[in-house]
């Protein structure tokens, strides 16, 4: 059975004053999918994200998540805003507030719970990043892949049915990443959560990735589509088998 597409980015045109960043580009995102959104620096990764989570208004176009067109009122992004959790690259923790307060802070706003119930689902999304018994640890206690966790179990907080993630490996060891893949991927498949994920680690990409689309900061477009396994061999844009079969100079 074909799946739905729970995100439909139409005709979108991202530009701040006269700069253009997005030239009316348009893609779908399925039900239950991992989407990496990727490119070199400056092609506009982060502004695409910024778009999607309502943080920044399109210059042209429509961005339609589970029916609802964000562009079109205030009144219905807050009603997505329930519907999506977002991990931001710095994880956007609290630092004055330990995890079980970061976490409770969406269950608060948007819901009805009584302060036990609370509790209880606190600790079962720390359970479900594998920070049981970090509950009263500061974010500054903890090392930098524990605050990605913790960042996903606030993400988490509200059982959203879309995930976006910026960057969620970057700044961390081979070890801390790969327990990061493994967890992107563990979610997915268990809760069938849809996930949108920003990133240019390759390693990553490579695990998790279900469909890519590759941003190109010449063209302001997008420049390939599909399974990034399949792309690294058998594009035919020089840029894509570029940059999935790149390696480092080595200078002497």
């Amino acid at each position: 059975m074909k799946k739905q597409a729970i995100i439909k980015v139409k005709n979108l045109t991202a530009q701040y004053g006269d700069d253009v960043i997005l030239d009316n580009i348009s893609f779908d995102v399925f039900e239950g999918e991992i989407l990496v959104v990727l490119g070199s620096s400056g092609c506009g990764k982060s502004t695409l994200l910024r778009h999607m989570i309502g943080l920044d208004k399109p210059f042209l176009g429509n961005i339609i998540i589970d029916g609802e067109n964000i562009t079109s009122s205030d009144g219905l992004y807050y009603n997505v805003l329930k519907k999506i959790g977002v991990l931001f690259q710095s994880s956007a923790l609290f630092g004055s507030m330990t995890l079980s307060e970061n976490i409770a802070l969406p269950i608060k706003e948007y819901s009805d719970l009584s302060k036990s119930s609370i509790i209880n689902l606190v600790r079962m999304k720390l359970c479900m990043v594998n920070l049981q018994g970090y509950e009263d640890y500061l974010p500054s206690k903890i090392s930098g892949g524990m605050k990605k966790r913790a960042g996903l179990a606030r993400a988490l907080a509200l059982n959203p049915k879309i995930l976006f993630l910026d960057e969620p490996t970057a700044g961390l060891d081979p070890v801390s990443s790969a327990e990061i893949d493994e967890l992107i991927l563990l979610i997915n498949k268990s809760i069938g959560t849809t996930m949108v994920i920003v990133t240019h680690a390759l390693d990553s990409i490579l695990n998790v990735a279900q469909r890519i689309i590759m941003l190109d900061k010449t063209t302001k477009s997008i420049i390939a589509e599909g399974d990034p396994r399949y792309l690294k061999d058998h594009s035919k844009n020089v840029s894509v088998r570029q940059f999935f079969n790149r390696k480092a100079k080595i200078r002497i």
